[in-house]
């Protein structure tokens, strides 16, 4: 075990991901911890309150956890390539009665009320994704006590984060679930198996690499840990524990035989992000221009009708490529799988 998570008195090399819009629940990320390994709660698209209270539940269960924040790295949209896109989803927002923002909506997702938050009352871990902070602010997290990790897709990403001080590295393949923690979202992403990728990023810097994407079974923990990284991160594999907030319908379609595939899609929110493949996806990926998080903003009422309903073929399930190995089964027997005990 490496001294990066023993530190924390994690015997596993297994990390439960930050999996943003509810799956992430304080009881998941408790599980994780007394399961052998880590957890983190995911910061993104919520009140700088809203986390607060999610660590406020999660310290009181005296467990070692991480949170991830979303760093602000817009993607700007075009307001005619904005209009022409939410006209085509507009039709689809209009059997729910909805109507949908007219205009681009720009934020940064509360960044400096959730600093201030990391800052004042300090986590263990805090890891970033979409963008890299300055060397300021991870030095200020550092001195108040948590270590820094930061998500990258690339050897030259890592390059980037390694100037930033952080103390490890999130190596994040394309067959992840969810959105990609790449730098550059407006560009396709590269294909690359994550043991290559692994070996990419450990030969250009000399940080702590925690592997993810498309990790399911134990073979393919196994596989990440052989090929250099101290630990594998694993979110998709999760989203049907019990104590997984995810939606009852992104639940069942984890294993529903009419959500065979997954894709890389910009269509919910104009990042790239896989998911399974469903009639959003087939209908609107190619209509959908770069540009985040307006389109994020866009299609958010529209999602939350449809999971409301039950629409499965509206709403973003993400999922990574080894989306059928997630089972209905505690977040505990997940983790005794993938370290082989079962």
């Amino acid at each position: 075990m490496s001294r990066l998570l023993s530190d924390l008195g994690a015997d596993l090399p297994l990390l439960a991901a930050p999996l943003t819009g509810g799956p992430s629940t304080p009881e998941l990320v408790t599980a994780a911890a007394r399961a052998g390994g880590l957890g983190f709660l995911a910061g993104g698209y919520k009140t700088a309150q809203a986390l607060a209270g999610q660590i406020h539940s999660t310290r009181a269960e005296g467990v070692p956890f991480g949170v991830n924040l979303f760093v602000p790295n817009p993607v700007p949209v075009s307001d005619e390539a904005y209009r022409r896109y939410a006209r085509s989803v507009q039709a689809e927002a209009d059997r729910y009665g909805l109507t949908l923002p007219p205009e681009p909506i720009e934020d940064d997702d509360h960044w400096s009320d959730k600093i201030d938050l990391l800052t004042s009352a300090p986590v263990p871990w805090v890891s970033f994704t979409f963008g890299i902070p300055d060397r300021a602010l991870v030095s200020a997290l550092r001195r108040a006590g948590s270590t820094v990790l930061q998500s990258v897709t690339s050897a030259d990403e890592a390059r980037r984060a390694a100037a930033s001080g952080v103390d490890a590295v999130i190596v994040q393949a394309p067959a992840a679930g969810g959105h990609s923690a790449t730098l550059t979202p407006d560009r396709p992403l590269a294909p690359v198996r994550l043991s290559d990728l692994v070996a990419s990023v450990r030969s250009a810097v000399a940080l702590p690499v925690i592997a993810t994407g498309g990790i399911a079974t134990a073979t393919d923990v196994t596989a990440a840990l052989r090929a250099g990284a101290e630990a594998a991160m694993v979110g998709t594999v999760l989203l049907r524990t019990h104590e997984s907030g995810a939606s009852a319908p992104h639940k069942a379609a984890l294993v529903d035989p009419a959500f065979a595939t997954t894709t890389v899609t910009r269509a919910f929110t104009g990042r790239p992000a896989r998911a399974l493949r469903n009639h959003f996806t087939d209908r609107f990926d190619a209509l959908a221009p770069a540009g985040y998080p307006a389109l994020h903003h866009l299609t958010g009422p529209l999602r939350k009708a449809a999971t409301a309903a039950g629409h499965t073929r509206l709403v973003h399930l993400w999922a990574g490529t080894g989306h059928r190995e997630a089972r209905a089964e505690s977040a505990a027997d997940t983790f005794e799988r993938l370290a082989g005990r079962m």
